[in-house]
């Protein structure tokens, strides 16, 4: 099963040290049922889309917690066996949880596939989607509550699609 990881820049680095996204429980994001009867799509590639994008928005959260954190979102897309990637089947259809999954253990680096980066144009953004009105999450956790100006706010981040890199770029990207 592909999953998406959501980090951070930090992360990233510190995944490229120790040979490990870890350690677990990680929370990812990927293809279930959820997500499936959501987006409704039989289109793998769709599906794959939305379940980056969940990962997306989830490093955008990790980016708002970690002030030092530079303001690029980032997601490493995995190949794990299925029966390592447990759905929560209570959270389902819940929206906040759609497509995540949580992976016991870490899982070495090496079975990356890809990372998915912001582009240096979308930092001025991210920012301000990560630190609207000088609190670190105060856009994200108003946009979950229904505030039209805080999901633009967040929206903006998301506009911009994440690059594409090769596992074997990571050491120049946090180099």
């Amino acid at each position: 099963m592909r999953v998406y990881v959501p980090l951070t820049l930090p992360g990233l680095a510190e995944a490229h040290k120790t040979g490990e996204l870890g350690p677990g429980p990680l929370t990812a994001y990927a293809v279930t049922p959820g997500l499936r009867e959501w987006y409704v799509s039989d289109d793998i590639e769709e599906l794959e889309y939305a379940a980056l994008n969940r990962a997306a928005a989830a490093s955008l959260r990790l980016i708002a917690g970690d002030p030092s954190a530079a303001r690029r979102r980032v997601v490493v897309a995995v190949d794990v066996p299925d029966k390592d990637a447990a759905a929560d089947p209570d959270r389902g259809v819940d929206s906040a949880g759609l497509g995540e999954v949580r992976i016991a253990a870490a899982v070495p680096l090496a079975k990356a596939a890809a990372v998915h980066i912001d582009a240096d144009d979308a930092e001025d953004d991210v920012s301000a989607a990560a630190a609207a009105l000088g609190a670190a999450a105060a856009a994200l956790g108003a946009a979950d509550h229904g505030d039209d100006d805080a999901q633009f706010t967040v929206d903006g981040a998301e506009d911009h699609e994440l690059l594409w890199f090769g596992v074997q770029e990571i050491p120049s990207i946090v180099g």
